[in-house]
């Protein structure tokens, strides 16, 4: 992958994925193509992505999705939660169809949009208009995968009587984790949590970097993941 994002934007996805050196299969190409699509037709209604153009969509949203899915094991239950747009679940679901993926959003007018997107795609995965904490309530997931939906002191608010009922969270966070990290462990929502990173990668176009962070409950024995 380019360490850069050029000055003129990518007219097509195949352009973008040339530049930023991803290789997919054709009919994956076509899915996110229409996908983007759906996505950017429902942003004009309502606000759901600022990455409206493919080089922000490939350089942002897919490659935190194809880092994402690199250490997901195969066949599991996936539950991306907070799922505003559908990213990492749309596209996860498209990148790795061995998996089961849900998606979870609590506002009703994006879990509308979501729903729509996800019948004329064409994709198996259910989406739920109600809180993550409610929905563990009634479902078991293996792996829960969330972005950009909050601090971790709020996640761990949100799953704290839970822990026990999923197997893991991967958290796709920016540079200030560590912050994170010590505030959720002052205000006590990550007691009884075990929490690791366990990857960094470039955020293309800046001098900061993701990471995937992994948490579960400290009752059981660390999940397995891939490297």
């Amino acid at each position: 992958m380019t360490d850069s994002i050029s000055e003129s934007v990518s007219p097509t996805l195949e352009q973008s994925l040339e530049k930023y050196g991803i290789s997919l299969e054709g009919y994956q190409i076509e899915m996110l193509r229409e996908y983007c699509d759906l996505l950017w037709q429902w942003n004009e209604r309502m606000n759901l992505t600022r990455h409206t153009d493919y080089d922000r969509f490939v350089s942002r949203d897919l490659i935190d999705t194809l880092e994402l899915a690199d250490r997901i094991e195969s066949g599991v239950e996936v539950l991306d939660f907070g799922t505003g747009g559908g990213v990492p679940g749309i596209p996860l679901a498209i990148l790795r169809p061995d998996l089961q993926v849900s998606l979870c959003e609590s506002v009703g007018k994006k879990a509308s949009a979501v729903d729509d997107m996800v019948k004329k795609l064409g994709l198996p995965v259910p989406v739920m208009n109600v809180r993550v904490e409610k929905l563990l309530e009634e479902m078991n997931y293996d792996v829960l995968v969330c972005r950009a939906v909050g601090p971790l002191w709020k996640q761990g608010l949100w799953l704290q009587p839970h822990w026990h009922l999923f197997g893991q969270l991967l958290a796709i966070k920016g540079p200030n984790w560590t912050e994170e990290r010590k505030e959720a462990r002052h205000r006590g929502y990550l007691q009884n949590v075990k929490l690791r990173k366990i990857h960094s990668y470039t955020m293309i176009g800046t001098e900061s970097e993701s990471h995937i962070l992994k948490l579960w409950s400290a009752m059981k024995e660390e999940p397995l993941h891939v490297e």
